[in-house]
C-alpha cells in the first residue's frame, strides 16, 4: 500500500533566508497553507504570499526576546500527530490543531559563533531550542511529515515538490529525517564539545559533516572515507584527487613543515609519512636541490612541501622529478604553469588554517585520543650533558634534525650537516639499527659525516649508538636524556671529544 501523502501545509521558521524564495513560491503555487515566525514571516510577506502568523494558532505571542515562539503544544502537535491514529485524529479535532505536514528550519549558526571569537553571552544565545526541537520531531514523524533542516537541502526539495507536485512518498520524507537527524546530531555535539572543550568529561565526540568517498583507502581491496574540509586548508590548483594515500602523506608534509613556517627557505621531500629529504638555504632553489640530494631514489613518487612560494627556476628542477603532491603557500604564475606541465600532478596552495589540536585513531574496540605534540626543541630548553658543548653550528644543526626527529616514525635516529638531511634510519626496531641505517643511506649517497649532527627521538639506554656515531664522524648528539645508564654514554662522549644536548623531552611517534 502507497504511503505518498500530498503537501498541504508548511510551518517555515528559518535563520538564513538564501534561497528559500523559490520554496516558498512553489508551495503557495500547489496551494499550501504556509505558518511562520518573526523574520520569516515577514520574509514571505515581503514576497506578496499570504502567511499564517504561528500566534494565531497558538493565541500566544512570540516571548522572553524571542526565545520562546514555537515551543506550544498545537505547534508540536500538528507535527508529531500519527494521521493513521484514530486516538491522534480525535484529538487533534478535540483541540482545534492544525495538520502541518512540512516543517522548514534551520538552526542559529552556533560553531560560526564560536568561530568567530564571540563572547561567551553571545554563544549561549546561539544555542537553538524551539528549531532543534521542531527538527526532531519533524523527523521523528517522517512518516506523516517532511522535514528541511539546512539551507543546504534546499534545491534538492524544491526539485522534488516541484516534479512530484507536492506528492511525497515515504522513502522521500525517510531521507529527509536522516538528514535532519545528522544536522541535529552534529550541532549537539558542537555544543557539547564547546562545554568540554578542556575535557573535564572523558568523552568524544567526533561529528564531520563534509565526507568525501575516495577512490579506495589504503589498499585498492579497501573502502576509503575523508571526513574533513580540505577546502579550507588548500586551494588545488591542478591534478588527479588525492588518494587515501596522498592525504596522510599531506598531512605528514604539513605537519612537518609547520616546524619551519617562519624560517628561511626550506624544502622538504616526503614519502610514507617520513621526510626522505631536507634542506633550509638562502633560495629555496638551492633549498629544493639539496633536499633532493638527501635521497633522490626514494624521492621518486614523493610529496614535496615548500615553506615559501615556488620560483620558475625550482619548479622546471621539481619538474624533472615523478611526484604526486607539490605544496607551497604560493606559486609564481611561471611556477604553476611549468607544474602543470604533468596533468596529474597535484598541486596544493596552503592556506593559513590551524591543524587539528587532538591527534585520533582506532584501537582495539575503541579509539585513542591524544594531544598534538606541539612541543618543539629549542636551543635554550637544552641542557649541556658532557663537558664540551656543542659549537653555535652544530646547535643549530641539532635543533633542525630535532625538528625532523620529532616528526619520523619511531625508532628513529636522524642525521643533520648544513641543516641538510643527510639520512634517517626510520621506523627500526631498535635504535642501533636506525643508526646503522641512517648511516648506510648517507655514505650510499655520497654524504660525509665527519662534523654532522644525530638527533634521537627517544634516550639511548646503552652507548653503543654515541660510540657508532663517534666512529662514522658525528660529532654532536641532541637526545631526550632520562636512562638510568644516561652516564654510560656520557662517559663515552667525554672520552672521545663528542658534544651531547639533552632535552627532556621525548618525541616518540608510532
Amino acid at each position: 500500500m502507497s504511503n505518498n501523502k500530498t503537501i498541504k501545509s508548511a510551518l517555515i521558521s528559518v535563520f538564513s533566508k538564501e534561497g528559500l524564495a523559490p520554496i516558498v513560491k512553489e508551495l503557495d503555487q500547489q496551494g499550501v497553507t504556509i505558518y511562520s515566525t518573526g523574520g520569516t514571516e515577514k520574509f514571505i510577506n515581503d514576497l506578496g504570499i499570504k502567511v499564517v502568523p504561528v500566534e494565531e494558532v497558538t493565541s500566544y505571542p512570540s516571548i522572553l526576546g524571542g526565545r520562546v515562539k514555537t515551543l506550544h503544544p498545537k505547534v508540536f502537535g500538528g507535527i508529531l500527530n500519527r494521521q493513521n491514529h484514530d486516538g491522534d485524529v480525535t484529538e487533534m479535532k478535540e483541540y482545534n490543531i492544525p495538520q502541518i505536514d512540512v516543517v522548514i528550519v534551520d538552526l542559529y549558526p552556533f560553531e560560526k559563533t564560536v568561530a568567530s571569537g564571540a563572547s561567551n553571552q553571545d554563544i549561549i544565545e546561539k544555542i537553538d531550542i524551539g528549531g532543534i526541537s521542531l527538527i526532531r520531531a519533524a523527523a521523528k514523524n517522517y512518516a506523516d511529515v517532511i522535514c528541511v533542516s539546512s539551507v543546504n537541502d534546499y534545491a534538492q526539495f524544491l526539485e522534488l515538490i516541484t516534479d512530484k507536485k507536492g506528492n511525497l512518498s515515504e522513502d522521500d520524507r525517510k531521507t529527509f529525517a536522516a538528514k535532519a537527524f545528522n544536522v541535529s546530531s552534529h550541532y549537539d555535539s558542537a555544543i557539547f564539545n564547546y562545554f568540554n572543550k578542556n575535557q573535564e568529561i572523558p568523552t568524544l565526540k567526533i561529528s564531520e559533516t563534509d565526507g568525501k568517498v575516495l577512490r579506495y583507502g589504503e589498499n585498492p581491496h579497501q573502502r576509503g572515507f575523508f571526513f574533513g574540509d580540505f577546502e579550507a586548508m588548500f586551494t588545488q590548483l591542478h591534478g588527479k584527487e588525492l588518494s587515501y594515500n596522498n592525504l596522510l602523506d599531506v598531512d605528514a608534509a604539513v605537519n612537518l613543515m609547520d616546524e619551519f613556517k617562519n624560517d628561511a627557505p626550506t624544502f622538504a621531500i616526503l614519502k610514507h609519512n617520513n621526510a626522505c629529504g631536507l634542506a633550509q638555504r638562502d633560495t629555496l632553489h638551492q633549498a629544493y636541490v639539496d633536499a633532493l640530494a638527501g635521497d633522490p631514489v626514494s624521492a621518486f613518487g614523493g610529496v614535496l612541501i615548500a615553506n615559501s612560494e615556488i620560483d620558475a627556476a625550482t619548479a622546471e628542477d621539481i619538474h624533472n622529478l615523478f611526484c604526486e603532491v607539490v605544496i607551497a603557500p604560493s606559486f609564481s604564475t611561471e611556477a604553476e604553469t611549468i607544474l602543470k606541465g604533468k596533468k596529474n600532478r597535484i598541486l596544493l596552495v596552503l592556506k593559513e588554517a590551524a591543524l587539528a589540536q587532538t591527534t585520533v585513531r582506532t584501537c582495539l574496540n575503541g579509539v585513542l585520543v591524544q594531544d598534538r605534540n606541539t612541543v618543539t626543541d629549542q636551543k635554550e630548553n637544552t641542557t649541556k650533558a658532557t663537558e664540551k658543548a656543542p659549537t653555535s653550528a652544530e646547535l643549530d644543526d641539532l635543533i633542525f634534525a630535532s625538528k625532523i626527529c620529532k616528526h619520523t616514525k619511531s625508532n628513529t635516529i636522524v642525521l643533520v650537516k648544513d641543516k641538510q638531511l643527510c639520512a634517517s634510519g626510520t621506523g627500526q626496531t631498535s635504535r642501533v639499527d636506525a643508526l646503522n641505517q641512517a648511516i648506510h643511506k648517507a655514505q650510499a649517497f655520497n654524504f660525509d659525516l665527519k662534523g654532522s649532527v644525530m638527533a634521537s627521538d627517544a634516550f639511548f639506554p646503552f652507548p653503543d649508538c654515541v660510540e657508532i656515531a663517534d666512529k662514522a664522524g658525528i660529532t654532536s648528539v641532541i637526545q631526550p636524556g632520562g636512562s638510568i645508564k644516561d652516564q654510560l654514554s656520557i662517559d663515552y662522549c667525554n672520552d672521545n671529544g663528542v658534544s651531547m644536548v639533552f632535552t627532556g623531552t621525548r618525541h616518540f611517534k608510532h
